[in-house]
């Protein structure tokens, strides 16, 4: 497969064209960003931490009927995944009360909920990825009302599958972020990533964060949080 010209490149990657339209591959970057891109740093390794997560992960979860992007790992930083269009929603599901949901509505960190939450938010940066219902989506033709529901039942499904992987490493899985793509036959599937990035993890004994939460709040050892889980997450 040849790598060609470089067709995007935002916060965390860059994406490369090939000689199959229907792939592409993508780049991990170890540039950190938090509060919409107000502060930014760099974490060493993370881009490798990132995709070689990102490809377990997506894999465990195609193991377990979800479709993702997925196609091929080149390298640490490298992978070959479909070529979609990104439905402009951010979908975020909640377990445990943390980081914005717990600053929005006034209650603590920790909380578990009885039942997992979603929220969807607006992808736009300028705007500041904006939350919004099903109702928004739906009335600024984001997405269908049908394709709302496959992508619910889908993060849903993720969620599941990831809670349950998750305990198995003594590691709270708090919440995460998912953000899903159409491929060239209209088929939706899970794309971006899964990773430190997107996940709020802590540990389950001590509750210690082991994901970019220790970059927001500058609590320092963030490259020790993001080894620790990839350490995890590999057994090795």
């Amino acid at each position: 497969m040849q790598k060609k010209e470089q067709m995007y490149e935002g916060k965390a990657k860059k994406v490369f064209a090939t000689d199959d339209p229907n792939l592409v591959i993508v780049d991990y970057k170890d540039d950190a960003t938090a509060f919409n891109g107000e502060k930014k740093g760099t974490i060493v390794g993370k881009g490798a931490i990132n995709n070689v997560m990102s490809n377990h992960m997506f894999q465990l979860l195609e193991q377990q009927g979800v479709p993702t992007h997925f196609v091929e790992q080149l390298s640490e930083r490298e992978t070959v995944v479909k070529k979609v269009s990104i439905v402009p929603l951010e979908v975020i599901i909640r377990n445990i009360s943390a980081g914005s949901f717990a600053k929005r509505y006034g209650v603590e960190e920790g909380i578990v909920f009885d039942e997992p939450t979603v929220e969807f938010s607006y992808k736009n940066d300028d705007l500041g990825d904006p939350l919004m219902n099903a109702y928004h989506a739906i009335a600024l033709k984001l997405a269908t009302r049908e394709e709302i529901e496959q992508i619910k039942g889908m993060a849903f499904k993720v969620n599941e599958v990831m809670k349950q992987y998750f305990d198995t490493l003594n590691v709270l899985l708090v919440d995460f972020k998912l953000e899903f793509g159409k491929t060239a036959d209209g088929k939706i599937v899970l794309a971006d990533e899964i990773s430190p990035d997107t996940c709020r993890l802590w540990d389950k004994t001590t509750k210690e964060k082991l994901d970019k939460d220790r970059f927001r709040r500058d609590l320092g050892g963030v490259e020790e949080a993001y080894q620790e889980i990839m350490k995890r997450v590999l057994g090795k």
